[in-house]
């Protein structure tokens, strides 16, 4: 099941080219390493291209963006795409301003993403052009439910099948689209919302899966997924604080194994 690319993250330890946000950047390395592959946090303009080529996928993040970031991570991409590596987006906020619906819509238009994981309201804002959140979370106005997943999963497929994208949308349950294939990860726990960096570090994790197992683009996602989420379950103890809670969930991916991540995946296919 999805222990096979668990097993090919720790075979083939992939390099992962992260340009994340300055937030959350030492927890995204630390969680690439925690499963195996090799993290590069390399953001400038300058050297992107050169540190992209030597390694097997690439992350753009757009948590903390600016203006000199929005150049490197348009020169990554392209040259991610042009040497064929896995790139995954993260649309951050999305919606929040106008700077950053805007550079979302210029990536999309410049460089061919493997996967986009975001919240429902900035899968929303990456679908429609526009869209509102709540800071760098959800919308509660977006909230997916019993009614609304029809809804969401038929948008989240047009935009799979548009984008040529395996599409993530994360919360309370995940849901994961190819535009074809389609699956819901029960996975998690609410103290995942309550530390910075679950969202932006399951990114990293996506990385590395996919620079792993590229062939298999949903498989891997809901394998890295299913994985995020139930390293969140191992993590909780009751009773403890955020800061035990994220130090439990880095352990618990860097002592997942295969058995234990088939027989906790908590996965629905639609």
């Amino acid at each position: 099941m999805f222990s096979q690319y668990l097993e090919l993250v720790q075979q083939k330890k992939p390099l992962v080219h992260c340009i994340t946000n300055y937030v959350t950047v030492n927890d995204c390395a630390n969680m690439v390493l925690a499963c195996g592959a090799s993290p590069i946090m390399a953001d400038d303009a300058q050297e992107v291209e050169d540190i992209t080529t030597i390694c097997n996928s690439l992350v753009i993040n757009i948590g903390t963006l600016n203006e000199r970031t929005i150049a490197s991570m348009i020169k990554a991409g392209k040259k991610a795409n042009q040497l064929g590596h896995p790139v995954i987006l993260d649309p951050v906020g999305a919606g929040a301003s106008a700077l950053r619906t805007n550079t979302v819509l210029q990536l999309l238009q410049e460089v061919k993403f493997t996967a986009i994981r975001g919240n429902i309201s900035e899968i929303k804002t990456v679908a429609l052009g526009s869209g509102t959140t709540k800071g760098v979370d959800a919308d509660v106005a977006d909230e997916v439910n019993a009614q609304t997943l029809p809804e969401v999963l038929a948008f989240a497929k047009a935009l799979a099948r548009q984008t040529g994208a395996v599409i993530i949308i994360t919360g309370p349950q995940d849901i994961i689209t190819d535009g074809e294939q389609s699956c819901i990860v029960s996975n998690g726990h609410a103290m995942m919302s309550r530390i910075t960096g679950s969202g932006c570090m399951l990114t990293c994790l996506l990385g590395a899966y996919l620079a792993a197992g590229p062939d298999s683009a949903f498989a891997a996602c809901a394998a890295a997924v299913a994985e995020m989420g139930l390293a969140g379950e191992i993590a909780y103890q009751p009773g403890c604080g955020t800061l035990t809670f994220r130090t439990g969930l880095l352990d618990a991916i860097s002592t997942m194994t295969g058995e234990t991540l088939n027989g906790g995946a908590r996965v629905a296919y639609l």
